[in-house]
């Protein structure tokens, strides 16, 4: 699938102003705002997002520690604090939501904030979706991969033991507000971790933004909002305009699944412990990548780029000791599998990918084993 978007404009200002956008979905369409130190001004925005009065914010330990004297004045009532991680992200965890919103009388008169990364703003947005058939939701991303991903779309959903989101609903948000600013107390860690996310863009979309991450991983990385910026509104802008041609995932949308195939399979298998969401994708695109070039799709220095790109920005978690059989037998449960047949995001080359519907068990076992599991 060929996508292709206006080049990224490195801005020249120390503080790069507002970006706004509108994600147009099916069903609704929505503000989504990048600005540095939005969120200390976080109810002002709620009440130019159209948002009940009552807001109950949903947020983790963590991040309100860090966090929350900046999001003070969008209610007086206590947050909503959950446990944050993958393992952490299934039904027990959207039960202690529910029974806060019960404890609280909240009824939908009200309106949830989802203010944390990934987990939170993906348990969150299905506690909104399934309580009381319905709640309004604005996503307050504080990670980097949730400011370019996972907050915008309407995805919500929580793992199951057997798999990866195998469980949720779709639930646009009223707003997406993106902070840049929040990102200076994320990990390192964790900050590759949503690097990676971009960099699936860049792969699946635009060759000006892999190259201008490659260029620019040291500002990146220094958390400079000049680099950040415009990383993050060309990530989302492509996020936004493949969402507003395929709401539910029927078609244009599986490319955002790129490196997600084989990413979950290796996050389901070693129960949610071992790799951050961004690692996992990071040795799914790699496989794909090896994937694509042995059925001579990607030309082999385009797939060198991208191996060289995610070894420059740091090391991934071992591999070595997972067998290629199991992570297979893990893909089979994927939810990108419809009626028996597994829809494969294979790229074409950095900035086009195609979806392929003939992936064999034995070729994805063979890519596996290249970038460096154990054979089955």
């Amino acid at each position: 699938m060929l996508l292709s978007y206006h080049p990224l404009q490195m801005p020249s200002a120390a503080t790069p102003g507002p970006v706004r956008l509108t994600v147009r979905a099916a069903s609704a369409a929505y503000p989504l705002t990048i600005e540095v130190g939005l969120s200390k001004n976080l109810a002002s925005a709620l009440d130019d997002a159209k948002l009940p009065r009552r807001r109950l914010i949903v947020s983790s330990p963590t991040v309100w520690r860090f966090h929350g004297e900046r999001f003070r004045s969008v209610t007086s009532e206590e947050p909503i604090l959950i446990p944050d991680g993958e393992r952490f992200k299934n039904l027990s965890t959207v039960g202690r939501i529910y029974d806060a919103l019960v404890n609280t009388q909240a009824d939908r008169g009200c309106a949830i904030v989802a203010i944390g990364g990934g987990v939170v703003g993906d348990v969150a947005g299905f506690a909104a979706a399934t309580f009381l058939r319905g709640v309004p939701i604005v996503q307050v991303p504080t990670t980097l991969l949730a400011q370019v991903d996972s907050a915008i779309g309407g995805k919500t959903g929580v793992n199951h033991a057997l798999g990866k989101n195998l469980i949720g609903a779709f639930h646009q948000p009223l707003a997406v507000l993106v902070d840049p600013e929040l990102l200076a107390t994320l990990p390192r860690r964790e900050f590759r971790s949503g690097l990676y996310e971009v960099v699936k863009y860049g792969v699946i979309a635009s060759r000006d933004l892999f190259d201008t991450i490659d260029a620019q991983l040291r500002p990146l990385f220094a958390r400079d909002t000049a680099a950040l910026v415009p990383i993050i509104a060309e990530s989302c802008r492509i996020k936004a305009r493949i969402v507003g041609e395929d709401e539910k995932e029927s078609g244009p949308r599986r490319v955002l699944n790129l490196g997600h195939t084989a990413g979950h399979a290796l996050e389901s298998v070693t129960k949610y412990r071992r790799f951050r969401h961004g690692e996992a994708v990071a040795y799914g695109m790699l496989t794909a990548a090896e994937l694509a070039c042995t059925r001579d799709l990607m030309p082999r220095p385009d797939r060198d780029a991208l191996a060289s790109l995610i070894r420059k920005m740091g090391p991934l978690p071992p591999i070595g000791d997972l067998d290629a059989t199991q992570v297979v037998e893990a893909v089979g449960r994927d939810k990108k599998v419809v009626d028996g047949t597994l829809h494969y995001v294979v790229p074409l080359r950095i900035g086009a990918t195609t979806i392929a519907t003939d992936v064999t068990g034995a070729e994805l076992q063979d890519a596996l084993r290249v970038v460096g599991l154990r054979g089955g």
